[in-house]
């Protein structure tokens, strides 16, 4: 859908987006997961085209610009109006023509669930129903790709997994969406896949899939420290790592967790936990922003 290919963005001595090349597919729920001031933000609004880049190029990849809906981090709503009178300066200032305004919000309000909201004004609205308000405006249009800041920012969990169903939603229905974020469970939940980000660089991108399944491993724990018998335990195979009373086996070294439990229980050792896993999400972030 959208081509980022090596964009820099400069604010003065600032580089926040460094040199970045990153393809955007279309039907994808991409998160780009980072700490704060990793230029995640600075990444959307170019992509939105509220910045332009000091040197690179943002381009669709078909030739086209698909439609494209944009919520901010900072929620700045005005107050007095109604949801549905807000909306509708949305949709005139989205160029929305007239004949399909009232279409438009209804639709909007019926994919966010504040259909029977509609009336009410924007000062009453709890924080639940402001990111979802923020969600109905970028909606207004229906937009190809959504770019959502924070979606489920200054949320307490039912919020956050209501928004994180929404996004669901949105993403069944054929949409291509960007998620900027730093909560790993809500990357983890909604996203297909990942772009872990920090310093405006790109640190590390994949399927969310394929980021999950990486790194299988057994780690096998025993009663007592394994020093004694470490060098014939890493005889075995080069995916094996000892830890104190932990015997992690990795990947190709899974198949020998038959042999590795023999040679302990014959050294005298007592198997106290056999657990399989695989490579958390906070795993591969740690390993990328270090």
């Amino acid at each position: 859908m959208i081509k980022i290919t090596n964009v820099t963005k400069q604010f003065y001595s600032l580089t926040a987006i460094d040199n970045l090349s990153l393809r955007l597919p279309q039907g994808e729920v991409l998160g780009i997961l980072g700490p704060n001031g990793a230029g995640k933000t600075t990444l959307l609004k170019l992509i939105a085209g509220i910045l332009h880049p000091t040197s690179g190029s943002i381009q669709p990849i078909s030739g086209n610009w698909p439609r494209i809906g944009y919520k901010p981090e900072r929620l700045l709503f005005p107050n007095h109006l109604t949801i549905t009178r807000y909306l509708e300066l949305v949709a005139l200032v989205s160029n929305v023509p007239t004949n399909r305004v009232a279409r438009s919000i209804r639709h909007s309000l019926q994919q966010t669930g504040l259909e029977t909201m509609a009336h009410r004004k924007i000062k009453e609205c709890s924080k639940g129903m402001r990111q979802r308000l923020a969600m109905a405006q970028a909606l207004i249009g229906n937009p190809d790709l959504l770019l959502l800041d924070e979606p489920s920012s200054g949320l307490d969990p039912h919020g956050q997994a209501e928004i994180n169903q929404l996004i669901r939603n949105l993403h069944q229905s054929g949409k291509t969406i960007l998620i900027s974020s730093h909560r790993l469970r809500e990357i983890t939940e909604v996203c297909t896949y990942l772009v872990i980000l920090n310093h405006g660089r790109i640190l590390y991108e994949n399927s969310m899939a394929s980021a999950l399944a990486a790194r299988a491993q057994t780690i096998i724990e025993t009663d007592k420290d394994l020093s004694p018998i470490q060098d014939a335990l890493l005889t075995l195979h080069e995916d094996i790592q000892i830890d104190g009373n932990k015997l992690y086996l990795r990947n190709e070294a899974m198949r020998l967790r038959r042999q590795a439990l023999v040679m302990l229980l014959h050294a005298g050792y007592d198997v106290t936990h056999v657990e399989q896993r695989r490579k958390t999400l906070a795993e591969i972030y740690a390993e990328a922003v270090q």
